[in-house]
């Protein structure tokens, strides 16, 4: 409990933090179809995104550096809060891409000094727990976050402000805090080869995990509208996909720890093709039915990013963790920025069902570089501890590579 309220106002930042991001994107593409943008323009929303995302994890370290941690949060949210505010002053699509960038600096940065500020409070005895409180924060906004959709007018200036409110919200705890903030932590050299040196098939697991869900995140609200989902149904339908990655992180994690982590993902694999195929070939789901698929899909597809951290944590030793944190979100990044913009286009061209095709596609190839790999060397027998690996900073290979180390240290014989 003390590790709870200690912590409340890093958490309860993010939970509001979680509430604007994670509501703009299925926001911004029922907007879309409202505003009749094209079915490529509303994907390259989503990858204008995870662009803006992935310049935010690079820049947010020096950026902490020359101000601090509480005015580099202020300065994320305002720019989040102005790319939120800014969509119904000008209504078109490539404008909004900018904006869209502009809120996934944000979120990086937030992440990002969140993150540092946790790394440097944590200890050894509390680092665990903290972290699991940390994910319960993060992945219940989140779900929330799906939620308001049923209650936001598509293309309307209130929900966009509505959104803003709690981007704005979310200064007040960590800017009124009294705890010190901490001294800025050295940003990780980013490396992208440092995955693929360390495991090939790891490297191609994060691209895999960015294009099931930055796809079906961001394009998922399309694909709904074209099969028949009302606006409150397309928050269930995200929602549940969130609820089974989720779900599924524990019993994935035991057999990642158990098992060969290869054939965890190779098996995580096929059951998200059968997912994809079941959806894609059914035309005449119920409601229940597609959202019962989209369960499924996250149960599978979900834990695909932790699994190939963990495998690549294998070959990997301690001085190498955060930048090989910072590797792997590299790739998942490129995944992310090209899957809903390669998506959107596919759909229009050969309708709703051609994403989940694609991403059976992806999966399939996973399905045969990880045949390919088991053959070209062993697993290793001393392997790393699991842990579920958000993907919110670079920073973030901090608090995981410190837990996996832990855990080693603990079953070292004395």
């Amino acid at each position: 409990m003390r590790t709870l309220i200690s912590f409340a106002a890093l958490f309860l930042s993010i939970a509001l933090m979680q509430l604007s991001s994670g509501g703009v994107g299925p926001l911004d593409a029922l907007s879309g179809i409202a505003l009749h943008f094209t079915t490529a323009q509303i994907g390259l929303l989503g990858s204008a995104h995870f662009l803006g995302f992935f310049i935010g994890c690079w820049w947010a370290p020096r950026l902490m550096g020359a101000i601090g941690h509480s005015r580099s949060f202020a300065a994320f949210n305002a720019l989040g809060a102005l790319g939120l505010l800014m969509h119904m002053l000008i209504i078109d699509a490539y404008a909004w891409a900018i904006m869209r960038m502009a809120s996934g600096l944000c979120v990086a940065g937030c992440y990002t000094v969140v993150e540092s500020w946790l790394n440097a409070k944590v200890t050894n005895d509390n680092r665990g727990r903290t972290l699991g409180m940390f994910r319960i924060v993060d992945m219940g906004a989140s779900l929330m976050a799906q939620m308001l959709i049923s209650v936001l007018a598509p293309a309307h200036y209130v929900s966009y402000n509505i959104l803003t409110l709690f981007c704005c919200a979310a200064i007040l705890p960590l800017i009124l805090t009294r705890a010190s903030p901490p001294s800025v932590p050295k940003a990780p050299r980013l490396r992208p080869m440092l995955a693929w040196q360390c495991s090939p098939l790891a490297a191609a697991g994060v691209v895999v995990a960015a294009l099931s869900s930055a796809t079906f995140r961001m394009v998922g609200p399309l694909y709904g509208q074209q099969v028949g989902l009302e606006v409150g149904q397309i928050a269930y339908f995200l929602a549940v996909f969130v609820l089974g990655g989720a779900l599924a992180q524990y019993p994935v994690g035991w057999l990642a720890d158990k098992y060969d982590r290869r054939k965890v993902l190779i098996a995580l694999s096929i059951a998200a093709i059968i997912c994809c195929i079941l959806t894609a070939l059914s035309h005449d789901l119920s409601t229940t039915g597609v959202l019962l698929t989209a369960f499924f899909f996250g149960l599978t597809s979900f834990p695909i990013y932790s699994v190939s951290a963990a495998h690549a944590n294998d070959f990997a030793d301690s001085s190498q963790r955060v930048e090989l944190s910072a590797a792997l979100m590299f790739c998942y990044a490129i995944g992310a920025i090209a899957s809903p913009l390669l998506a959107s286009n596919l759909i229009e061209m050969f309708g709703p069902p051609a994403m989940f095709a694609m991403i059976a596609v992806g999966h399939g190839l996973l399905i045969v570089f990880g045949l390919g790999r088991m053959r070209a060397r062993p697993t290793r027998g001393d392997r790393t501890r699991y842990v579920w690996s958000p993907r919110t900073s670079f920073l973030i290979g901090r608090l995981t590579s410190s837990s996996r180390d832990d855990e080693a240290e603990e079953h070292e014989p004395k």
